[in-house]
């Protein structure tokens, strides 16, 4: 197989963290490792720039916004920033999928009912419809629905146990996450 260039930028090797923006980071932490399963590994304190423009110049909000922030680990693979900022323009509208900057985040898994039910029993958690089965193009077979959550987040929970219909036609896979090893072998 063909070992095929992961990212064109010069000496980049893979993205390193998605970043979200909360309207409450206690809570949106609080999500995050307690229903979800993810791990804090750092948070900062309140960043701004009260006499400057630096917040406008690096980050493109308004000079006098401030920002909380936590890094997360979820899984072996993916880090996530989450960003509280309070700014006298912000908007405090969740954005819909379909507006720019609208966003989820999928969840794999190996057991899509016993996720589904987990999730759904989640205090502010709540299904959108019914979940579905796709039947056709290049992802048939996947399973998936989406969330609304507490933290202004959607979340897909999404699953392929058979793998997927384009990979029939490219040796390029998707990340598919896997049960971590242990000592004894597979966790249950």
């Amino acid at each position: 197989m063909t070992q095929l260039p992961y990212i064109r930028i010069p000496g980049a090797t893979g993205v390193h963290h998605l970043g979200l923006t909360v309207p409450d980071l206690s809570s949106a932490v609080a999500f995050f490792t307690e229903v979800l399963g993810a791990e804090v590994l750092y948070r900062l304190g309140t960043v701004s720039d009260p006499d400057g423009s630096w917040m406008s110049d690096h980050l493109n909000v308004h000079e006098h916004a401030a920002v909380e922030i936590a890094m997360l680990r979820f899984g072996p693979t993916t880090n996530i920033e989450l960003f509280e900022y309070r700014a006298p323009d912000q908007r405090r509208r969740h954005p819909k999928n379909s507006d720019w900057g609208g966003h989820h985040l999928a969840v794999w898994t190996e057991d899509f009912d016993a996720s589904f039910a987990y999730l759904e029993r989640q205090q502010g958690v709540v299904p959108l419809g019914e979940s579905d089965v796709v039947d056709g193009g290049p992802i048939a077979g996947t399973r998936w629905i989406y969330f609304s959550t507490p933290v202004g987040l959607y979340l897909e929970l999404v699953s392929a146990p058979t793998g997927l219909a384009y990979e029939e036609d490219t040796p390029a896979r998707l990340f598919r996450p896997e049960k971590p090893e242990t000592s004894a072998g597979k966790v249950p």
